[in-house]
């Protein structure tokens, strides 16, 4: 399997593209679904779901487009299904002064392993930068889709609505630092990071023992 990663929407989200042979996922799409579409017409590949980490405005934007375009569900934690309804929970219209709105996820998702066509992979409830935020660990390739909990040498914000520092901490040590030490963080913004790393050098979770 492949993994692109696109830079997209007015924060410069990481949207992730994971390619299996003629199938792919949609990770957080945060705006300009044209690229996306180049992109998966690039490469030749159809996608089969849109996942989402959480449902902040910007991990968000391009949802609408490519669900209509592709015909496809998304995925959303159930904590924050109401949040692609209402700009004032998802953050649009506070911080971009415009609704990006979509209706519901088809899909909830919830702690335990799912299969998507000819993906399988774990889901991880992590709240903490947002109460419905999950990771999503592919085992055998080693790799976390994070969204906005770890960064690199960081964590995500707790000041947004429904966020707690204490929930944030507890999901960093219980969620991520259990996985093994050579799994690649893919974080919402910034680069690639590995649980080693983390452990070692956050400034802000330590690992315990």
């Amino acid at each position: 399997m492949e993994v692109l990663t696109l830079s997209l929407g007015p924060l410069g989200t990481n949207c992730y593209i994971i390619i299996n042979a003629k199938e792919a996922l949609i990770i957080d799409p945060g705006g300009e679904a044209n690229k996306i579409i180049e992109k998966l017409k690039e490469k030749n590949t159809t996608p089969k779901a849109i996942l989402l980490t959480h449902a902040h405005f910007d991990h968000i934007g391009a949802v609408e487009d490519l669900r209509n375009h592709y015909d496809i569900g998304v995925y959303l934690h159930e904590n924050e299904s109401e949040w692609l309804l209402d700009s004032r929970l998802n953050g649009s219209f506070k911080f971009v002064g415009n609704e990006i709105k979509t209706k519901k996820p088809e899909h909830t998702l919830s702690e335990g392993s799912l299969t998507i066509s000819s993906f399988t992979f774990d889901i991880k409830h992590t709240p903490g930068h947002s109460p419905g935020s999950v990771i999503f660990v592919f085992e055998k390739e080693q790799w976390i889709f994070g969204g906005d909990v770890l960064f690199y040498g960081g964590v995500g914000r707790t000041d947004l609505r429904g966020g707690d520092m204490s929930q944030l901490i507890q999901s960093i040590q219980n969620k991520f630092y259990s996985l093994p030490d050579d799994f690649i963080v893919y974080p919402g913004h910034g680069p690639k990071t590995s649980i080693l790393f983390e452990k070692n050098n956050n400034p802000f979770v330590s690992y315990r023992l």
